[in-house]
This record gives C-alpha cells, structure tokens and sequence, in this order.
C-alpha cells in the first residue's frame, strides 16, 4: 500500500471513531483551540475518546496500533485526556488498561482487562456455556494445556473473577456475561458467538 493509502486509511479509522467519540457526553474536547494543528488534536483526541468507549480495557499499545498513531502522539493524547478526566487507567501487570472515565467499577474494569487476554476470555465463556466443566475439559476446548488453566485459574480466583472451592464458579456472572455482549464486537468470534445465545444464559446459575 502507498504511503498515501496508508494516510488516507488512517484519516478513515480516526473519522470513524472519532464519530464515536463525538457522540459521548466529551463532544468537543479540543473546541476552544482554533488553528489547524490543534483541531487535527481534537479529533484525534476524539477518535481515542471513541474508540475507549467502544474498546473499554485495550491496552496502550492496542490504542495507538488500532488508530494507526505514533507512540509519542498517543502518550501525548491519552495523557491530556487522563487530566481532564475524560479517560482512567488501571494498571494491569506491564498494562495501562484504559477505560472511559467514571463508568466502571472495580470489578468491572478486572474483568474487561481480563476479557481482553484470548485465554482468560475463553475460559470465562467456556463457564458461562457449561458451569461444570472441569481444567481437563477447558484445556481441551482452548486447545491449552492443564497446566495453563491452573494458571490462568489462580489469577482469575486472585482478582476475585473466579472461585475455585468447588470446581470452577465466575463470580458475578450475569456482569460478565452483560460486558461480553455489550462489548461482543470489540472481543473475538467466541465473544460474538456468546452474544447470539445470551438470551439463553443470562439466568446462568452455577
């Protein structure tokens, strides 16, 4: 691809989730700046601003590949929006998790981060599908080892998404099953797959 069509597909992203953002209650984060320079700023704070919203835990990383930005516009971006409380972070192990500002609780916001690594997101919904499945059962339908969700079960039981007293029990079901719909498009196919049945699970009782 040239590097025009590289521009244009990045100016394409940042209008799209800008469009996003623009609908949030931060419109216009940048509107008292007038030149050039700084209404490119504004919306490409109001891209970040959208797609947050829509992408709620992606990591910095994620953000600034997803837009298509630079490393250093993106630190300068998400910094300006974390001091206006427009945008929060959670620390995630090496992860900045970002999050729109005031619209998640603490549990909430661990289990976005978590849905958002495939294995720990696989597990969960493999849960939600079938309460009793056992760690040898889960290996098999993430193609895992055992030893992989015994690890993945202690941190989840660490963080307080998972219980592990008698078999495998997801705290809070019905929020994490509500986050994976809501967000379905933002996760993979076994997120979206999990949307199409939601009507049938959400009276999940372990």
């Amino acid at each position: 691809m040239t590097d025009r069509g590289v521009d244009e597909e990045k100016r394409a992203t940042l209008r799209r989730f800008a469009a996003l953002g623009a609908a949030t209650p931060f419109v216009g984060i940048g509107s008292a700046e007038t030149d050039d320079d700084a209404e490119s700023g504004s919306d490409t704070r109001d891209a970040i601003v959208g797609y947050i919203a829509s992408t709620p835990g992606a990591h910095f990383s994620k953000v600034r590949d997803d837009l298509q930005l630079g490393t250093g516009e993106t630190q300068y971006h998400l910094r300006r929006l974390v001091e206006d409380d427009i945008v929060e972070y959670r620390r995630d192990g090496d992860y900045k998790r970002f999050f729109s500002a005031g619209r998640f609780t603490d549990f909430e916001q661990t289990a976005l981060g978590y849905l958002r690594r495939s294995t720990a997101r696989g597990m969960l919904v493999a849960l939600l599908r079938d309460p009793d499945a056992t760690g040898s059962e889960l290996a098999a339908a993430l193609d895992v080892s055992r030893a992989t969700v015994s690890n993945y079960a202690r941190k989840l039981d660490e963080v307080g998404l998972l219980s592990r007293d008698d078999g495998y029990a997801i705290a809070q079901p019905e929020t994490v099953i509500t986050l994976l719909v809501r967000y379905a498009d933002s996760f993979g196919p076994d997120a979206a797959a999990l949307a199409d049945d939601a009507a049938d699970l959400i009276q999940y009782d372990p």
